[in-house]
């Protein structure tokens, strides 16, 4: 693992990937150097205008590669639901899902389906889209994977089963890091899950340090009308310009531990990668809290999110 790089990624040509928030960031750069391997890779991304211009300038970058945009807004279980549908209909199967995209540390809000945004579009959308495509990854190849992406921060909040909308209690960096353990505890979950299953799908996760995307600026807060709020807005917008610049990785270095977790040789079922400084550096195996290793409640929270999202798991069943 030491001194990896994307030039090592083994040869995609014949798989299919979907990569969500692929338009930007972190996720275009996993998606471009997939597709650069061969791969056949759908950007799944909520804005239309901003999706379909990823796909124009990453066929700019990566001549001839296979690439598409596919509308998907993880905020809206019906969005999920249609993307699902619609990639059903494809031909082929599906060999890698990439679950990479993510708000962070909003004021609080609900998705349209009326769930505390962090924690519905970080969690609760993407073990929809999951268990809506688990029946294409069933079907494909030897080699199937799916990468959910957390984060560092997971550390600020364990999952909170009795208040998981944040509903009595509302603090943004802790609702994220509890979104951010609730795709760690997803994916100890499904990992179990697919073993026991007899699958040979491998369910991990990977973080990306500090990387300079523009996932930051959700982390803005919005400026009010007092001194005191503009004044924190504007300071809280140029220590963020300042770390991306000095201290951030790039985002092509920041999607390297997807990049490994989703294509390295000898990645485990729930494995986390990430830099090997922790916030910057080469992907190695990074450590995470003990509560997201823990079987009672990533049954819990699996049993919780297939209430909400009306999504159960029924081909790991047959």
């Amino acid at each position: 693992m030491a001194g990896w790089t994307a030039g090592r990624i083994p040869d995609q040509s014949g798989r299919a990937a979907v990569v969500t928030g692929g338009n930007s960031g972190i996720g275009y750069a996993a998606a471009r150097e997939l597709a650069r391997r061969g791969a056949s890779v759908v950007l799944a991304c909520r804005s239309a205008a901003r999706g379909r211009a990823a796909e124009v300038a990453l066929r700019g970058e990566v001549p001839g590669a296979e690439v598409e945009f596919m509308e998907l807004d993880l905020a809206d279980l019906g969005s999920v639901r249609e993307f699902a549908a619609a990639y059903g209909r494809r031909s082929g199967t599906l060999d890698l899902l990439v679950n990479n995209a993510g708000v962070m540390a909003l004021p609080y809000g609900r998705t349209a389906d009326g769930f505390e945004t962090q924690f519905g579009v970080n969690h609760l959308g993407h073990f929809a889209l999951t268990g809506l495509l688990l029946p294409r990854l069933l079907d494909a190849p030897p080699g199937a994977r799916i990468v959910n992406l957390s984060s560092s921060f997971h550390v600020l909040g364990d999952v909170a089963h009795d208040d998981l909308n944040s509903e009595r209690d509302y603090r943004r960096w802790i609702a994220y890091g509890r979104s951010k353990s609730a795709n760690l505890l997803f994916t100890h979950e499904l990992a179990r899950r697919l073993a026991a299953a007899g699958s040979g799908i491998v369910a991990a996760a990977a973080h990306p340090g500090y990387a300079a995307t523009n996932l930051h600026v959700g982390a803005t807060p919005q400026a009010g009308t007092t001194f005191t709020s503009r004044f924190t807005a504007a300071a809280t917008a140029l220590g963020n310009a300042i770390g991306n610049t000095v201290i951030a990785q790039s985002a092509a270095s920041g999607a390297l531990p997807t990049l490994y977790a989703a294509t390295a040789p000898g990645v485990r079922s729930d494995e986390f990668i990430g830099p090997r400084l922790g916030w910057r550096g080469a992907p190695v195996r990074s450590r995470r809290a003990k509560w997201t290793l823990d079987d009672k409640s990533g049954e819990r929270l699996w049993g919780a999110s297939e209430k909400l999202t009306g999504v159960s798991y029924t081909s790991l069943s047959r």
